[in-house]
This record gives C-alpha cells, sequence and structure tokens, in this order.
C-alpha cells in the first residue's frame, strides 16, 4: 500500500516566476500569486439511444489572474503603450514549482501568448494597513510544461 509523504507536498512559497515581455526576462520577485486555468469548451453531441447529451471538446481557453505587491510599472508601462498607440503587448509567463527534498521533482509551466484584460492605472488607501496589491486578470493563447513532476510511489 502506497501513502503520500508529507516531505513531498510542494509549498507555493517556493515557486519562481518569470515573465518574458519583448525578449527581456522580467524576474517577478514581487508576485504574490498566480492562477491559470485551461477551460475546455465543450458542445453538445446528441446520441440516438441514449438519454443523456454526451458532450466533447471543441477547443479551449486559457485564462488567469497574477496578483503582484504594487511596486512595479511594467505592466502599466504595456496597457499605456496600447492607450497611446494601439500596439498589443503579448508575453510568456513561466512558473517553477519546486520543494527542496521532495521526491514530486519540479514542474515548470509556460504561458504563452498572455495579454492582460485590466489593469489598476493608479492607486493608494489611506485607510488599510495592509500592503498594496493588484490582481491582473490576463488570458493566454497556448501553454506547455517544460518540466514535469516525477511519478511518487
Amino acid at each position: 500500500m502506497a501513502f503520500f509523504l508529507e516531505k513531498d507536498a510542494i509549498s507555493g512559497k517556493m515557486a519562481t516566476a518569470f515573465a518574458t515581455i519583448n525578449g527581456q526576462v522580467e524576474e517577478l520577485f514581487y508576485a504574490k500569486s498566480i492562477e491559470a486555468t485551461i477551460e475546455m469548451n465543450k458542445i453538445d453531441v446528441p446520441v440516438l439511444g441514449k438519454t443523456n447529451v454526451p458532450q466533447r471538446p471543441a477547443g479551449w481557453s486559457g485564462s488567469g489572474t497574477l496578483t503582484v505587491y504594487y511596486v512595479s510599472s511594467l505592466f502599466r508601462q504595456m496597457i499605456r503603450n496600447y492607450v497611446k498607440t494601439g500596439e498589443v503587448t503579448y508575453f510568456d509567463l513561466q512558473i517553477t514549482n519546486e520543494q527542496p527534498g521532495s521526491d514530486a521533482g519540479k514542474q515548470t509551466a509556460v504561458l504563452l501568448g498572455c495579454n492582460i484584460d485590466s489593469i489598476i492605472a493608479a492607486r493608494f488607501d489611506a485607510t488599510s494597513d495592509d500592503m498594496l496589491d493588484e490582481e491582473m486578470p490576463f488570458t493566454f493563447n497556448d501553454y506547455d510544461l517544460l518540466d514535469e513532476f516525477n511519478q511518487l510511489s
């Protein structure tokens, strides 16, 4: 009988994240969290003799949210460039999860063709003791795994 060992659990605090924008690599050391989801777009495929309505994939869409401390103008510059020129900036996000000592090893996911949906143009909050942060929803148009977790036994 196999058991999951606590040493193999992956801490989200041990992740690294990078953005590649116009060929320049930016370490996202000021990032708090990221969550990216691939949603399968499915269509109904009615089948004679079945009481259910089976579905099959007919494409997918990728979206996510990047939460960062409010300490960088990088993404605001990208949006300002679009506002002023109409030029859209796409970028790639690379996220690596690796826990030292875990037999799971590491996983490196790359979200390709990312594009910010909305951004905070300016912000302050004189009533809060919390540090300023911002959530940036985005979409992406391709996905890859450069490294995959080891199979645990």
